[in-house]
């Protein structure tokens, strides 16, 4: 615990506890996971705000982490919350029956989707995204090295600033709903068979349904496929998920927000 230099305000919580290291998942988090709590630490930025409001709103709406301790010293912020049960949905258990994780991700985003947003308080909306993704291209923020392989080069987009240009002139009608915003595999947790809640909330908000479909269904690509752990799985059929939702698939859309994701 020594080598993180935890300030006081955490230590009084996790002092002399066992941890182990949660490195799935693109995050630029250290995630430290206790028996019953999680402590993320990272340096700060606009979504942890965003995180920390939405937790507080999510009360009695979507199962998501509780904030015990927040704080931030010398530009990281050190976030202590509940710890959701269960396990990811890409663990090995549910990757080998397709057809429950499937159903299971689907249910979790009728969860979303059936919530009010009337008074939601952050809107992610492409307005948003686009301002934000502008702002990481101008910084030099964008790792290239980390997109799909035919995202740039030699046929893709010549740079960032070419992608952000083609979102820009390529903007979607807008379908809103209540966003996860990273609806990736390891951001859903299931327990005794069943959806028990999302982690890593810091893009939810209002935005398009797609936002949310385009992820997952790239998600499920890539872990049934053995990008990610190098492991591939059978029975999985990238139609399941629509079927599930009971929707004809936007193509177009998917690609969009797809292609917008490669920018955070």
């Amino acid at each position: 615990m020594e080598n993180f230099n935890l300030p006081k305000n955490i230590l009084d919580f996790v002092a002399e506890k066992q941890f182990v290291f949660d490195d799935i998942g693109m995050s630029n988090s250290s995630v430290l996971v206790f028996e019953d709590v999680v402590l993320k630490i990272r340096d700060d930025s606009d979504f942890i705000k965003n995180e920390h409001r939405m937790m507080d709103w999510l009360e009695n709406k979507v199962i998501a982490p509780k904030c015990i301790c927040d704080y931030s010293e010398n530009g990281k912020n050190y976030f202590l919350m509940s710890k959701i049960p269960g396990k990811m949905s890409c663990d090995d258990e549910y990757m080998q029956n397709p057809g429950f994780l499937v159903s299971t991700l689907a249910e979790a985003l009728k969860k979303l989707w059936e919530t009010d947003i009337s008074d939601c308080p952050v809107k992610n909306d492409l307005s948003a995204m686009l301002k934000n993704a502008e702002f990481r291209v101008e910084e030099g923020l964008v790792d290239i090295d980390d997109a799909e392989p035919e995202t740039f080069g030699k046929n893709g987009f010549k740079n960032p600033e070419a992608l952000l240009r083609w979102l820009y002139d390529n903007k979607p009608e807008e379908d809103f709903v209540l966003s996860h915003g990273d609806f990736c595999l390891p951001n859903i947790f299931i327990d005794d068979g069943k959806f028990s809640g999302f982690v890593d909330i810091g893009r939810m908000g209002i935005a398009d349904r797609y936002q949310d479909i385009a992820l997952c269904y790239r998600s499920l690509h890539h872990n049934f496929s053995g990008i990610y752990g190098g492991k591939s799985y059978s029975g999985y059929d990238e139609s399941m998920l629509f079927e599930m939702l009971g929707i004809e698939p936007d193509f177009d859309k998917i690609r969009y927000y797809i292609l917008l994701d490669e920018l955070f």
